[in-house]
């Protein structure tokens, strides 16, 4: 991404900061001034550890179905599903069999998804 590229699609795998976040979940991140975008593709049965972050985060189950695991619940979702997590609550998700895509929404942007890496870069 260049200054001025305003434009972009959830299913272009060039386009977006890469980070692997754990086996079989990987993310695709865009970073404005005030929020950030997570394009989330998990494996089957894949599944993101819990862990916390200051930001707040709303995640949209694109495609597939998941346990959404937030403050030591689990919530079955399927897509078309939304959520918010307040910053500061233990969250983490799990794959169904056929996978899943998730955009998460951050606000403010995380200053550890500014940049290539691996891991949920959390706690």
């Amino acid at each position: 991404m260049t200054p001025g590229d305003d434009f972009f699609n959830l299913d272009d795998p060039d386009q977006g900061i890469f980070r692997q976040l754990a086996p079989g979940i990987s993310t695709r991140v865009f970073v404005g001034d005030k929020a950030m975008l997570s394009v989330v593709t998990l494996a089957a049965d894949a599944e993101g550890r819990v862990h916390s972050h200051a930001e707040e985060q709303w995640g949209v189950l694109l495609e597939g179905d998941a346990v959404r695991i937030q403050d030591g619940k689990e919530f079955a979702v399927k897509a078309g599903d939304f959520w918010l997590t307040p910053g500061g609550v233990p969250h983490g998700i799990r794959a169904g069999p056929s996978g899943a895509r998730i955009l998460d929404i951050f606000s403010p942007p995380r200053e550890a998804y500014r940049k290539k890496g691996a891991g949920f870069a959390a706690d």
